[in-house]
């Protein structure tokens, strides 16, 4: 079973306050980019995987996707996303992940946001998530970048000038990582790039897209402290398809 800290009450509580827990899709700067990745919606069946709030979940239910079903680990995430919920197309259940079994050629898009480095056997997920996919279905997902959280000890070091860099130190050895993020032990799965999009491919998929997300210089002006995430990409954006 994959560890479940979002049940952790110190960590859902920094957690939620978060911008893009208090503002949703709107405080996620990345939004827009996995937007554009998105297929058209309409009609479509739709799993949002560690689906969290339920955010991606009411908006693409906005969209007019036939169904959603959110699923996510913490009993905390369900049941703040059915608070927060009254469309009818949108079902929400406690799944890990690790073992989640979808039925088979249920799906038009399997969809994703920064859960996937906390589950441990990616291939075998992306095998049962292009099983789970109907002929043409689309695979869209973010993941914390493999050079953010490559290093046993990420955070940013700053020189005598004031200059900061980001250290990506065991990049090549995959595997656990454990960080002190609202609280202490977060474990998560460091994997290459090669490893994940290698993953994709031998499950059947074809990379449809990648992107190394970086704030717009519009997204600085707005907010000044993104300025940093310049320096060295936090999240990796993948869109794959379905034959």
């Amino acid at each position: 079973m994959a560890q479940n800290i979002y049940d952790n009450p110190a960590f859902f509580a920094g957690y939620s306050q978060l911008p893009r827990q208090v503002h949703g899709l709107d405080g996620a700067p990345e939004w827009p980019a996995i937007r554009a990745m998105l297929p058209p919606l309409a009609g479509k069946h739709v799993v949002d995987l560690g689906c969290g709030f339920g955010w991606a979940s009411r908006w693409m239910a906005g969209q007019g996707a036939a169904s959603v079903l959110g699923l996510d680990l913490s009993e905390n995430m369900i049941n703040r996303a059915r608070l927060d919920t009254s469309a009818s197309a949108i079902t929400y259940d406690i799944t890990d992940l690790e073992t989640l079994e979808l039925p088979k050629a249920q799906f038009d898009l399997a969809y994703s946001a920064l859960a996937f480095h906390y589950v441990r056997d990616f291939a075998r997920l992306t095998r049962m998530v292009h099983a789970a996919l109907k002929p043409g279905g689309d695979f869209v997902f973010t993941i914390e970048h493999p050079i953010f959280m490559a290093a046993a000890h990420p955070h940013w070091i700053e020189d005598e000038d004031g200059r900061k860099t980001w250290p990506v130190n065991g990049y090549s050895v995959e595997g656990e990582r454990r960080t002190d993020w609202f609280a202490k032990g977060v474990v998560k799965y460091h994997r290459t790039i090669a490893t994940t999009l290698n993953s994709l491919i031998t499950a059947g998929f074809t990379i449809r897209e990648i992107k190394e997300f970086y704030p717009t210089a519009e997204q600085i002006a707005e907010v000044p402290a993104l300025a940093e995430e310049l320096e060295r990409p936090m999240m990796l954006l993948v869109s794959a398809h379905r034959a």
